[in-house]
């Protein structure tokens, strides 16, 4: 097991925030900055002095291609595992996390996501079950056993039980459902000190309260959007933005004299890029961009928070490309050619250029990418190179000043 002993913090993070984007590779992080910066601009969270490369392979017995649960897995706690597992190791063993470490350490914790905050890359930080389908098993351990102070995001379903009512009107119906199978978990939550929250107001109110320490925020039944090719249903126009519920949480949070340790992720990178949907995949890249400079303000002018921007892997093999290109000249076929091979999406503008671009996809799956990781704040200077995932582990702890011992 992990030892969570708290040495002194001389010039070491008081707070971390550790936002995710959910298949975000390089390119996607491009074709955003494409779209909204410029070919010379850069997006919010590529303008952060610390730049890495992590590797993302899982241990699976069938893939070494990760899936997002055996990838937070690796972050949170340093330990691969196989595919579906949530923060156990390869042999079933559960494994501390670092929001568990930090909380030992007297941080208070967060956990906000676009998606269901039951889903595997919350689950990890705070969570262990064998399969992340379990998702009203990992509810249940957030508020009866990790007690994550702040929750922000959807997936209210699974807080309720099957068949009864609940607060959700997702586009859908059947999204809204309630799915739960451990009981009434959002009344479990309000008896355990949370303060429950379904709408943008009440996460105001709460937010500005000094009053409230610990909030249950569930805006949507599942996603805060909907999932699919472009112009079949497609949404993705939320009622709390990513941003605003960083910027709740943030508010919440930093009233620990202690610290704090927040995670934040965009999933819809991640669900659009399964569904090969260009412009809401951008638009998930450009969300998390705006929960970044978030973060980033709070970090400026301090020296005690640190900021990591990462993804868990890489989604749909993206690749970018000049929509006006002219033919490849060395090859049979040409441009033309290279066009009718690849799934294209665009063309997309090029901010301030007479030019676009178009994005090409090479799958509807995940793929082995190494992705980048940029940082900012103190210890940042130890995201350099290339590493695995499971080392932005004891990156973040040491940066905080906590103790990683032996792992079990």
């Amino acid at each position: 097991m992990i030892s969570g002993a708290s040495r002194t913090p001389g010039g070491r993070a008081k707070n971390v925030i550790l936002l995710i984007g959910d298949g975000m590779g390089a390119a996607h992080r491009f074709a955003g900055q494409l779209l909204t910066a410029g070919r010379s601009g850069r997006l919010a969270m590529d303008r952060l002095p610390h730049l890495g490369q992590m590797n993302t392979l899982s241990v699976d017995h069938e893939t070494f291609v990760t899936d997002s649960a055996a990838a937070a897995t690796a972050i949170a706690t340093g330990s691969k595992t196989i595919n579906g597992a949530v923060s156990m190791n390869a042999d079933g063993r559960p494994q501390p996390t670092m929001l568990e470490l930090m909380q030992q350490a007297g941080r208070a914790t967060g956990l906000v996501t676009t998606c269901q905050l039951t889903d595997a890359t919350p689950a990890a930080f705070g969570a262990h079950v064998p399969h992340r389908s379990d998702q009203s098993e990992i509810a249940r351990q957030f508020i009866h056993e990790t007690r994550v102070d702040v929750l922000l995001g959807g997936g209210g379903a699974y807080w309720y039980p099957l068949g009864e009512a609940n607060p959700f009107s997702d586009p859908e119906p059947l999204r809204a459902m309630s799915r739960g199978t451990a009981g009434r978990l959002a009344e479990d939550a309000q008896d355990r000190g949370y303060q429950l929250v379904t709408s943008p107001r009440d996460l105001a109110g709460v937010a500005g309260s000094a009053d409230v320490r610990r909030v249950l925020g569930l805006f949507a039944g599942q996603e805060l959007f909907v999932q699919s090719e472009e112009g079949k249903g497609d949404l993705y126009d939320p009622a709390v933005s990513l941003a605003e519920m960083t910027a709740s949480a943030i508010q919440l949070l930093e009233r620990s004299a202690d610290g704090f340790f927040l995670m934040v992720e965009e999933s819809a990178i991640d669900r659009m890029a399964h569904r090969n949907n260009a412009p809401l995949t951008l638009k998930g890249v450009l969300e998390l961009d705006r929960a970044v400079q978030v973060a980033t303000a709070f970090a400026a002018g301090r020296d005690d928070t640190l900021v990591i921007v990462t993804a868990d892997h890489e989604t749909g093999g993206l690749a970018i490309a000049g929509s006006g290109d002219t033919p490849y000249p060395y090859e049979p076929g040409g441009g033309l050619l290279d066009t009718m091979l690849a799934h294209e999406d665009g063309p997309f503008p090029v901010a301030d250029e007479p030019y676009g671009f178009v994005v090409g996809w090479a799958t509807t799956g995940h793929t082995a990418a190494a992705v980048p990781v940029t940082a900012m704040g103190p210890g940042a200077e130890t995201i350099s190179g290339t590493f695995e995932n499971t080392d932005l582990f004891p990156m973040v702890l040491e940066a905080a000043g906590i103790e990683v011992g032996a792992r079990g």
